[in-house]
């Protein structure tokens, strides 16, 4: 660690303290240090961690310096005292500081370009430590309010601790045009280089992907579909899938991943065997009935054992836990993502089965799963993750001649519907027509084996709404002794709007 006393303060105008008041932890001789050497040589910025921002600086003119020095080198020009200077002719502080002559002076003792990284250590440290005694304080003033639940309290201060920890900033606040600009671009980029040219997250099914462009960070998106459809078997292929292609590369703040991804998937409904039951009858190609039954000879047991060692390291987390409130949901995403994996995907099974945690609640349901849905909205882009929530469709669909789901077959529909990036139906016309056998021997028997060999494998999911793209049907391979969905191959017959 670079001792401070190696760059002596500048004077600074006017009584900065008043001695009564302690001051909150700072370095301005670090800022000054780390100011000067940026402004001395503009390639020290690249040498900086992504993490530091302006707003660590705790001079307020130093934060706007920052800013201004980091515009100009994002933008390929020259950031040196005499062009700084042209934006801050009306800016009273840096008239109070000496004008130009305080940067010269900056530059003029800069200490050498390699001890700067040293230097943007402390300055971000530190704004840490004056950020985590602001929620200190606030956990203090908020503790003693009867109105506010003690769980609710610590949630709320675990949420304020996790975004500091990821952002180094208690809260976003407003954000630059510009800074939301180079975001967007980066997302661009990545796109671009990335296998398949996806945006977002890989589900590997081919179609699905095309549609929508991968599972994009921040999004809520709803797999709705009726008992037996085939929804929790479509969630779990697309967890499979995004776990078992994890790739990643290390940086210098931990972890990137560049394919796939670590996936939290909660089964409110389903243990955590049997959703392992399904992946693995999924990976080795046996059916899941059979595994269930132990009806497997010895080349099955070969294939599973095989199966089982290849997929074991995927990192699939699941949460079996029944009737989790939607605080305990978002406190133990927000521990897994800080954990060294990290989070890139967030499954939930099902929606209508979390709970508020509000025992003594008076709200009907409809507001329930409105505040519900709210609430994982508002997590995926705390966390900037897709979250995948399933749900259930309410009877009206059994009584149309078309069974193919809408969106007012929503349970308590217009709370997800409006909450959603995108809501997808699960739909296999297999199921009804299975049930609606006509007598065998009958003419109509033969046309009805007919439909039945047709439709048997495969599936459809109905994209209803999707607020970044189109809607439309995508047609899939459905494997019901495995449980499996897969892509299908193209034959130019298959829907591509969906009214």
């Amino acid at each position: 660690m670079i001792p401070m006393n190696a760059f002596a303060p500048l004077a600074f105008p006017g009584p900065a303290d008043s001695g009564s008041i302690p001051s909150m932890p700072h370095n301005l001789e670090a800022e000054q240090a780390l100011l000067g050497s940026l402004m001395f040589d503009n390639a020290v910025f690249e040498r900086l961690s992504d993490r530091l921002r302006g707003g660590h600086f705790h001079e307020p003119f130093h934060q706007r310096l920052y800013e201004a020095i980091e515009d100009h080198i994002r933008q390929g020009m020259l950031a040196e005292p005499t062009i700084l200077m042209e934006r801050f002719k009306l800016d009273p502080a840096f008239q109070e500081f000496g004008g130009l002559r305080y940067l010269a002076d900056l530059v003029d003792r800069a200490p050498p370009a390699a001890n700067a990284p040293d230097y943007a250590r402390v300055v971000y440290d530190l704004a840490l430590r004056r950020d985590l005694i602001r929620i200190g304080g606030e956990i203090v003033r908020e503790a003693p309010q009867p109105e506010t639940a003690a769980i609710d309290q610590i949630e709320q201060a675990e949420q304020r601790l996790y975004t500091l920890a990821e952002t180094g900033k208690p809260s976003s606040g407003f954000v630059s045009f510009s800074s939301a600009l180079s975001g967007a671009v980066q997302m661009a980029a990545e796109a671009y280089q990335r296998d398949g040219k996806l945006a977002g997250l890989a589900t590997h099914l081919d179609d699905l992907d095309s549609k929508l462009g991968g599972l994009h960070p921040s999004d809520l998106l709803v797999l709705a579909g009726r008992p037996s459809m085939g929804k929790t078997a479509l969630a779990t292929n697309i967890a499979f899938n995004v776990a078992r292609n994890y790739r990643w590369e290390p940086t210098p703040e931990g972890r990137k991943t560049v394919s796939g991804g670590v996936v939290a998937f909660y089964s409110l409904e389903m243990s955590a065997e049997q959703l392992a039951m399904r992946i693995l009858a999924d990976a080795s190609g046996v059916s899941s009935d059979k595994l269930r039954k132990g009806e497997i000879d010895a080349a099955d047991f070969g294939r599973i054992r095989e199966a089982a060692i290849e997929i074991g390291e995927s990192p699939l987390f699941i949460d079996a836990t029944g009737g989790l409130s939607i605080s305990k949901l978002a406190a133990r995403a927000r521990r897994l993502k800080r954990q060294e994996h990290g989070l890139d995907l967030i499954i939930v099974d099902y929606l209508q089965l979390i709970t508020t945690g509000e025992s003594n609640s008076q709200k009907n349901r409809v507001q329930e799963v409105s505040e519900i849905t709210g609430a994982l909205k508002a997590l995926a882009k705390e966390l900037s993750v897709p979250i995948l929530a399933l749900s259930q469709l309410s009877r009206q669909v059994e009584q149309r001649e078309d069974k193919r789901p809408q969106l007012s077959d929503l349970r308590e529909s217009g709370s997800i519907e409006q909450d959603a990036d995108c809501v997808m139906f699960v739909y296999r016309e297999s199921y009804y027509l299975g049930r609606a056998e006509p007598r065998e021997g009958s003419p109509e028997h033969l046309q009805w084996q007919e439909d039945m060999d047709r439709l048997e494998h495969q599936a459809e999911v109905v994209i209803g709404k999707q607020r970044h793209g189109p809607i439309g049907i995508i047609k899939l391979s459905f494997d019901a002794n495995t449980t499996k969905f897969g892509n299908l191959a193209h034959d130019g017959r298959y829907q591509q709007s969906y009214d």
